[in-house]
């Protein structure tokens, strides 16, 4: 062949390797250097102008800080966080729909109905851990016992002799609160508030006890108008010194928490995980942050997908305990 067919084939099979080369590229968001190059929406399964909806709009306003692009929140509240969760997991997976994941949502309603839209395990691709929020065991200041010792001694005593309200059948506060019962031994009378919120009568003392994250009560604990008998974690908490921790108290297998995180829909290309990993990261480094999380009761608390994949395994896995022992299903 002379060198002019030669290069004659070479031009002619031009257009065939650019096009080969076009169709092998690497598509959509993971293959674009500057992401986030829009603004990213965080999809939230809880009503606006909640705990947690505050909790996920601080988290947009660093990651607007920290990425340079706008992120904000899109609350789709309902069902039990159903309708945000199944929302966020037919999202797109292009990094532009992120998801904040709860332990009612991710860990909880998993196990409390047989069917959802949504696969909590496979649809979601976990980024990092938020934070955590520890369970008091909150009662009115009517209350003889000073601590869940004691209370235990009361219950012991007179089974039922103290009302405790719950925010609903399967809700996190009645399933504390059923786990508490099943691990000390005791009978209490649980008194479910399925549409208004009980700490107004806990305020009033109408009802006597209550098993919560500390956000909402926090205020009013730190006022005197409420008080804690008990606290989870390893050790004490710095914002409730004084407050001693269930393990303490010879309850070492009560562990509840409450805790919110972001993911993205299954699928995500891995650099854009690692990606908004590395800025959640840098969002736990906020002292004014860290200090909010710490004044109300948690921590402020991030780590990596693997990390975070483990932590929401062993925490489902802990939750499908309580929810069978309870014997509820919401179908």
């Amino acid at each position: 062949m002379t060198i002019l067919k030669r290069l004659a084939a070479g031009a002619a099979a031009l257009p065939l390797v650019a096009a080969l080369a076009l169709a092998l590229a690497p598509t959509g968001a993971g293959a674009q250097p500057d992401y986030p190059s829009k603004p990213v929406r965080i999809i939230a399964p809880f009503p606006a102008g909640s705990g947690p909806d505050a909790n996920a709009r601080e988290l947009a306003a660093e990651l607007t800080k920290i990425l340079g692009q706008s992120f904000y929140v899109e609350n789709r509240p309902g069902a039990s966080n159903i309708i945000g969760t199944e929302v966020a997991a037919k999202a797109a997976n292009d990094g532009y729909s992120l998801y904040i994941g709860t332990t009612s949502s991710l860990s909880v309603v998993p196990h409390l109905y047989s069917k959802l839209p949504f696969n909590a395990e496979r649809d979601f691709a976990p980024i990092s851990l938020l934070g955590v929020l520890n369970t008091g065991l909150i009662a009115t200041p009517s209350v003889p016992a000073r601590d869940a010792r004691e209370l235990v001694a009361q219950l012991k005593a007179k089974p039922d002799s103290v009302t405790v309200a719950t925010q609903g059948i399967g809700s996190y506060s009645h399933l504390s609160a059923v786990w508490f019962n099943s691990v000390a031994g005791v009978k209490s009378n649980l008194v479910p508030y399925n549409s208004n919120s009980p700490y107004a009568d806990l305020l009033a003392g109408q009802i006597q006890l209550m098993f919560d994250g500390l956000p909402a009560a926090a205020t009013n604990v730190q006022a005197g108008k409420l008080k804690l008998l008990a606290i989870t974690g390893r050790e004490r908490h710095p914002s409730f010194p004084n407050v001693p921790t269930f393990a303490e108290q010879g309850l070492p297998d009560y562990t509840p928490i409450a805790w919110q995180g972001l993911l993205a829909p299954a699928g995500t290309a891995p650099a854009i995980l690692e990606k908004l990993s590395a800025a959640m990261a840098k969002v736990c480094q906020s002292p004014e942050l860290a200090k909010k999380w710490r004044d109300y009761g948690g921590e402020l608390r991030c780590n990596t997908p693997a990390e975070f994949t483990a932590f929401i395994q062993a925490d489902r896995a802990m939750w499908g305990k309580v929810v069978r022992a309870a014997g509820v299903k919401l179908d």
